[in-house]
């Protein structure tokens, strides 16, 4: 039976987030559904406190440098700051006093409250919680380019067997306050638990330490 990977044991806030609705889907799913999900966020976003362009929502406390892409459907939330240079694409919804730093790429994703993106960063298809940091040039990578099966597979619990998603994007789940060094590079399917610090160089690859069934 595939272990059940709650998104609240990672995010300790998903519950009393707008995204509570979704609380009960398996991580993978809810990058899946993006668009879909920030689409419907949109419609039920305070009136007046976001200056809403479109498909993108910026809340009038966030600060967005010229030159920054941001592609709806989008939620920037309160206190957020965006570099020049960031690309934010695919849905994405970011909480509060977030920083999305200078040559960050940001697709379908949703980040928690007081994360820092810092510079360099990739991150795809994700759920990244409250309070995450990562370093300049560390990644999240969402898709199996190595392998003719594409199915990214995740670990069930600690030392786990793995199962497949049935998904071919998904990055990562990170819990609240993990650290995440420069140059790091998280590979897809990596379920990150809350405080955890990845090494400078570090690879995360759950699917190495144990061969796919």
């Amino acid at each position: 039976m595939p272990h059940a990977i709650e998104l609240a044991a990672y995010v300790a806030g998903f519950a009393g987030s707008p995204l509570a609705p979704w609380g009960a889907s398996p991580p993978w799913e809810l990058p899946q559904q993006a668009p879909e999900i920030v689409r419907r966020l949109l419609a039920g976003l305070p009136a007046g406190d976001y200056a809403v362009e479109g498909e993108v929502a910026i809340h009038r406390s966030a600060r967005v440098e010229p030159g920054a892409v941001l592609k709806g459907p989008l939620i920037l939330g309160p206190g957020c700051f965006v570099a020049a240079g960031a690309y934010l694409r695919g849905g994405n919804w970011v909480d509060a006093r977030c920083s999305i730093g200078p040559g960050v790429e940001l697709k379908s994703s949703f980040v928690f409250e007081g994360t820092a993106l810092a510079h360099f960063n990739f991150v795809g298809d994700s759920v990244i919680g409250a309070g995450v940091n990562m370093e300049a040039g560390s990644i999240v990578c969402n898709h199996r380019n190595e392998r003719a099966d594409k199915q990214v597979f995740v670990r069930g619990g600690e030392g786990g067997a793995l199962q497949g998603t049935g998904c071919e994007k998904f990055g990562a789940l990170v819990g609240d306050g993990v650290r995440i060094g420069a140059n790091a590079v998280i590979a897809p399917g990596a379920l990150l638990a809350p405080g955890r610090v990845v090494g400078r160089l570090a690879l995360v690859d759950d699917e190495l330490a144990q061969k796919v069934a």
